[in-house]
């Protein structure tokens, strides 16, 4: 497989349900808007795509439907991470042999393992295949952070293992990483409000929420920050930044769903147990968010 560079814009996707089954017509309708909108690649199955209430035949159909969808136009990012290293194993090895281009790993979450623990977890994972693999700090939701001489080390001795999808909110982190590791590490947003600001001290696009809406605005907005042009950027960033905010008032993926339904891009808005839908006055500030743009 020739391996294509992971960066711009990946739509993080949501996967698409009616009467709670995956709806697959619209999962493929969605790649198609998408790949128009000028996006760079798509991660099914992440957190958006509700991996946890997705099981082991669907989680495999959805990157399987995924990658027929998308016809090697872009890059397909599975999400193949668990907080059970055996888990992971599995359906990082399920990816691969799938086709996948890459495979998104999350920390370990609930179990907090040790960074040793971590380091240990990501390497096995690194044995498991030779395709890129992008790690994924989100301490917010896992109780822990990948730290940085973790990554020195997988970064030595697994080349492959050479990209993050940093969620932890920190400016800091990113020019942190960039110090470290330099050229070694491609550093990815994980956050639609915070892509503009990681970018300027060097990450190299964002794994997004918000492109389910916006796809070519989104692109626009990192390929000038990829062109060094923040004035054009930042313009385009203020305008957007009231439904990046919006699309998380509630749990992700509830807002986007929400949003698409509304727009006619997806049947049904619905999400799996526990999640639920929107509050109405969440509803509302989604909906304001979205008249102001004219959506």
């Amino acid at each position: 497989m020739k391996l294509r560079p992971i960066s711009g814009t990946i739509t993080a996707l949501i996967t698409p349900f009616r009467n709670q089954q995956v709806d697959y017509a619209d999962l493929k309708k969605l790649i198609e808007l998408q790949i128009k909108g000028g996006v760079n690649g798509f991660v099914p199955v992440g957190t958006t795509g509700e991996s946890p209430t997705l099981d082991h035949d669907e989680h495999l159909q959805v990157i399987e439907a995924t990658i027929e969808y998308a016809r090697g136009r872009v890059p397909v990012i599975a999400g193949t991470g668990s907080n059970s290293t055996a888990e992971a194993v599995d359906l990082t090895r399920l990816a691969h042999d799938a086709g996948a281009d890459a495979m998104l790993l999350v920390a370990p979450y609930y179990n907090k393992p040790s960074q040793e623990g971590l380091y240990r977890h990501f390497a096995t994972l690194a044995e498991t295949t030779d395709r890129p693999i992008i790690l994924y700090s989100i301490p917010g939701r896992c109780g822990i952070e990948i730290g940085i001489p973790v990554i020195e080390r997988l970064r030595a001795k697994y080349p492959h293992v050479r990209y993050i999808k940093e969620a932890g909110g920190s400016v800091d982190r990113v020019d942190q990483l960039k110090q470290a590791l330099g050229k070694d590490i491609t550093v990815l947003s994980g956050d639609d409000s915070l892509t503009l600001p990681f970018m300027s001290v060097g990450a190299e696009g964002v794994i997004s929420v918000a492109s389910h809406l916006f796809p070519k605005q989104v692109s626009q907005m990192v390929n000038f920050a990829l062109a060094n042009d923040y004035a054009k950027a930042g313009k385009i960033h203020r305008k957007l930044y009231p439904i990046f905010k919006a699309l998380f008032v509630e749990p992700n993926p509830v807002p986007v769903k929400t949003a698409l339904a509304r727009a006619g891009i997806i049947g049904t808005a619905e999400v799996r147990p526990p999640l639920c839908e929107m509050t109405d006055a969440n509803r509302a500030v989604l909906e304001q968010a979205l008249v102001n743009l004219g959506k």
